[in-house]
Formats: C-alpha cells, structure tokens, sequence
C-alpha cells in the first residue's frame, strides 16, 4: 500500500513504518518494531515491554494507549528474540495417544481454550504413549522452549512424566488420579463412574452382566471395574455377576471382536459395560450384524459420551467424562505454574463422571 493513500495515512506514523529499504529498489516493507509501537504511543521502550508481559503494573490509560497502538501498527512480538533473551515460550504443548479417539480430541480443545485465556499458543503432539514418539516430542518442546505441556495418562505415561522432570520442563497430568509430587493433576472419579453404570443396569431388572475391558495396566480401566464391582456389593448381588471380557485396546474393532466373543457364550449376559464409547460402539455393531435387538436382547453401556455416543445407531447410554473441563482445568494450572512471581501451589483436582441415559438401556430386560 502506498503510505499517501487515504488508509495508510489514518495510521500515526503510516509514512515512515511503510517506508521501502534502500538498495535495490526491492520496495521491501521494514517490520514495525516496539520502538515504532513506544514513539507512536509516547511512552518508553521500558513502558511498551510491561504492557505486553507484565500489564498489571501499568496505569490503564497507559495500557490502553498502548494497546491500540499495538492494534492500529499491526504489531507483532519477534518470540524468538524474546527467548533469546531468556523469556518463555508463548506456547503450551499438548501430548495425546490419538486424536481418533473423541475424548483426546475434546481434551486438547479444552487446553486451547486456557491458552488462548492466557493469549498463549498450543503445539499437539499425537502418539504420546509410544516411546520414540514421546522422545521426538520432548525434543521438539525444549528445542523450542515450550513453556510447559499437558500430558494425558495412559500407558507410557509414567515414562514420559519421569522424562519432563530430568530436563526441567514444566507439565501438569490430565486424566489423572495418582498425584505426583511436585507437579498438578486432573482427573476422574472413575470408581464413581463404574458404580454409577452398573447401579443404572441392576436398577433395571439386569443380573447377568459383562465388563467388557480394556488392557488391565490401564488404571482407568481398573478403577471401573472396582467400581462395578463396588455397585455390585452395595446391592448385595454376587460379584459373579459381573464376567469380564479384557480387549487389548480400546478401539471399535476390539469392541467388534468382543461382541462376537459375547455373541458366544453359552449364557449370554443381558447386559454388557463397556470400559470406554469406542469399545461400545464396536460391540453395538456386533450385536446389530448379528440381528440382535439393543437393548430388548442386551442392553449397553459405554464409557467418555464421546460426540458420537448420541448419535448412534442406538444412542448409547454412557458415563461422560467432562473432557473439555480437564483440559480447560489443565491447560488453567499450567499457565499458573509457568508465570513468574505467583507463588503457585500443585493441586490436584478429580472431577465427577455424569451417568447419560439414552436408548441403549431403555426397556426391560429380555429373560
């Protein structure tokens, strides 16, 4: 843009922050910097800087002003001089297994969301529990200086955790119930979350039950169990009347294979609880390929209320986890952690699971 036209004009200083460079006569346009921002502004170097890091000492008028100098130059901070200089990264990264699954995809959202609070950038890595994945990750996060990561549980997460601490970078554990000392953590109530599905399914008549599991290193998927089993105690049913069926993932497919596996047995439950949605989902296709009505024949149960949950075929009953407030409670105390001069204490906080009620479990038991 030419700086006499009447846009460019409007701009204080418009003519001399469009300037061309001599030489060449290449017309390339000079990037406006922090002095242009504090000669337009009419306040320090020093002012410009506490503004963009540290507005809460600077007047509001003052920081006004600033601002929308800021705005109307169209100025942008250079990050990478500022970490030359020794300041964090304006960035949170996040680590998650795969953003197939749903529940990581609402997690890593809800840690954007605290970052763009904090007019902060995320970086999502994905294959978190895989360790040459984990180590690229870690290389790419100090390389770059990240400011801290969120990291989600899960296998390999012990691994990773111990690896954040010998080279000094900040993280918080979502999805997390174990604390750690030194660091914050959010997670789930997943006891809670068993109890409450098996104590919907004993409610409505069903006494032959499946806990259809994921791998068994798996905390999460322990903790259901001991809470089913919990609910089970509680209504004074015997524990046998919960048979478990393990899957080496928690995946549809290995929902799949199991419900074939169910489709199997010589005393069919009337009722299956899956240890997360993906696992349901496959099991619903099962059950439906085999002609068997849900929940008329066999009621289900999943675990996350995942997006797709609602939406199935047979809506799915499931125990949601709210993971878009994990991540948003992260992606919260990591900022906290990583601000200079606040003190911060580590907390860990566990949320409470919700039992959602659709068609999956809505009728009578068949026997």
């Amino acid at each position: 843009m030419d700086p006499r036209t009447p846009g460019a004009a409007a701009v204080p200083g418009a003519r001399e922050l469009f300037a061309s460079e001599a030489g060449a006569g290449r017309g390339r346009v000079r990037r406006v910097g922090i002095k242009d921002v504090a000669r337009e502004a009419g306040v320090s170097l020093g002012t410009v800087s506490n503004v963009l890091n540290r507005p809460e000492i600077v007047a509001e008028s003052t920081r006004s002003r600033v601002l929308e100098v800021i705005d109307s130059l169209g100025y942008v901070r250079a990050e990478g001089a500022r970490q030359l200089r020794g300041w964090a990264s304006r960035v949170l990264a996040v680590l998650v297994h795969d953003l197939a699954n749903p529940f990581f995809t609402a997690l890593a959202s809800g840690v954007e969301e605290a970052a763009r609070e904090a007019d902060l950038g995320i970086m999502v890595c994905i294959g978190a529990h895989r360790p040459a994945e984990a180590a690229r990750h870690l290389s790419l996060i100090t390389s770059h200086q990240v400011r801290g990561a969120v990291l989600t549980s899960g296998e390999g997460a012990g691994r990773t955790a111990a690896a954040f601490r010998r080279n000094a970078v900040p993280y918080v554990m979502a999805d997390q119930n174990a604390p750690q000392p030194g660091t914050c953590s959010v997670g789930i109530d997943n006891l809670a979350g068993g109890r409450a599905a098996i104590r919907h399914l004993l409610e409505r008549g069903h006494r032959s039950l499946v806990y259809v599991s994921g791998p068994d290193r798996l905390q999460q998927v322990r903790d259901r169990r001991a809470g089913a089993l919990s609910a089970l105690g509680e209504a004074g049913v015997a524990a046998s009347a919960l048979r478990e069926l393990p899957c080496a993932g928690l995946t549809v497919d290995a929902g799949r294979d199991a419900g074939h596996r169910v489709l199997g047995l010589p005393d069919r439950p009337t009722a299956v609880f899956c240890a997360n949605d993906l696992l349901a989902l496959g099991m619903l296709q099962a059950l439906y390929e085999a002609g068997l009505r849900v929940p008329d024949d066999i009621a289900v149960v999943g675990y996350d209320d995942i997006e797709f949950a609602a939406s199935a075929v047979v809506p799915l009953t499931s125990v949601r986890r709210p993971a878009s407030a994990m991540g948003r409670r992260a992606g919260r105390l990591l900022v906290e952690d990583t601000a200079r001069g606040t003190g911060h204490t580590h907390s860990h906080v566990v949320l409470q699971p919700e039992l959602v009620i659709r068609r999956s479990t809505m009728a009578a038991p068949a026997r």
